[in-house]
């Protein structure tokens, strides 16, 4: 029996999709890109857009410089 490769559905961007705007103080929204050890998700794994992708992260770096938001999580 042959194994048949997983189909993985190509994930539509969040911030094309609804066209919120992507805003450093907006720390809930920001946290759902961050995994639990405080790193940035990368675009293949979040599914944003190369353009969003970007913007999310100069406004998640822009939230750690302003410490609004960790830049590591405390074991």
């Amino acid at each position: 029996m042959e194994r048949g490769r997983l189909f993985q559905r190509r994930r539509v961007c969040r911030f094309c999709h609804d066209p919120a705007p992507i805003d450093f103080k907006d720390v809930n929204v920001l946290r759902n890109f961050l995994t639990e050890r405080g790193r940035i998700i990368p675009r293949r794994i979040s599914g944003n857009c190369m353009r969003h992708q970007r913007k999310l992260t100069i406004a998640i770096k822009r939230a750690r410089s302003i410490a609004l938001l960790s830049f590591a999580e405390e074991r």
